[in-house]
């Protein structure tokens, strides 16, 4: 990764914060709340791929609507973001493994 690349993060990762700013109060909090749930037990490949600024558009298409967050996620952020990575590869099923494995073979 070259200087280049990290430029280009953060001037990504600033736009994706502006949108974010750009919403609804209600819809900021619940959208830290899911980044903060999704960068503890979220997928492996989270910072290289388009998650993040998926759930911010879907909550600009919510917001443009007019519902509140809670009719767009439903009443369970956590229920949410387990559903939009129910099919990924977590950190949790890493530790899981690390754990459910024999004595000494973690990490093998």
């Amino acid at each position: 990764m070259g200087i280049q690349d990290i430029i280009e993060g953060k001037r990504q990762w600033r736009a994706l914060m502006a949108r974010v700013k750009a919403l609804p109060p209600d819809y900021q909090i619940v959208y830290k709340e899911v980044q903060r749930y999704l960068f503890k037990v979220g997928p492996v490949d989270l910072p290289d791929g388009s998650l993040l600024s998926g759930i911010v558009g879907f909550f600009e298409e919510g917001a443009a609507a007019g519902k509140g967050i809670l009719e767009v996620i439903g009443n369970d952020v956590a229920a949410f973001c387990d559903d939009l990575v129910k099919d990924s590869r977590t950190y949790a099923d890493i530790y899981q493994e690390s754990i459910s494995g024999e004595p000494g073979t973690a990490g093998k």
